[in-house]
């Protein structure tokens, strides 16, 4: 049976706007970020959901509830997190390598590569969807986490950066994702 996933990236936060690395470090929704999550609505509408999930993080949570209007229960995982940056947590984005050095540069000082990204997520939502009562989920995370996903699925990605409140429509069937569509305001 053919399951759904809606894989979403957070509104705008004021980290955002700031440039700061924020991964596990959290800040709050700016008004364009609660006006972004509230315009993603029209995004899921029609969709049925059965289950809503969202990261630990506030502004994961925040998007899921306004992009919900707050009318439905949902589960907080930590699987669904972003990607740890260790030391750089908090600090400007200036200080990010380069493309080739990305991965590696982060491990050496504490942080998480890609590809175990990819698998904290892959294996949280395989969880999820490998359950008899889940066909249609919803989860808010992050870019980096939700990119590292999208990677592991589908190595060319989607040619560009995801956006806030910018959703990913998969599918899963016999522990196979596959990636069907982009789903945007933009």
């Amino acid at each position: 049976m053919v399951k759904h996933l809606y894989l979403m990236r957070h509104g705008q936060t004021l980290f955002n706007v700031y440039r700061r690395i924020q991964e596990w470090c959290d800040s709050p929704l700016t008004e364009v970020g609660i006006n972004q999550a509230i315009a993603a609505r029209k995004l899921i509408e029609g969709i049925n959901f059965d289950h809503y999930y969202c990261s630990t993080a506030e502004r994961a949570s925040d998007t899921l509830e306004l992009v919900t209007d707050n009318k439905v229960p949902y589960t907080r995982l930590k699987g669904l997190k972003e990607r740890y940056f260790g030391v750089f947590e908090g600090q400007s984005e200036d200080l990010n390598p380069p493309g080739e050095m990305y991965d590696t540069m982060f491990t050496i000082y504490g942080g998480e590569t890609g590809l175990e990204v990819a698998m904290r997520v892959k294996n949280t939502i395989s969880e999820l969807l490998d359950r008899d009562d889940h066909q249609c989920i919803l989860a808010v995370s992050h870019a980096g986490a939700s990119m590292n996903f999208l990677r592991y699925v589908k190595e060319d990605g989607i040619g560009r950066r995801f956006g806030n409140c910018e959703i990913l429509h998969f599918t899963y069937e016999n522990g196979e994702f596959e990636f069907v569509e982009l789903l945007s305001n933009g």
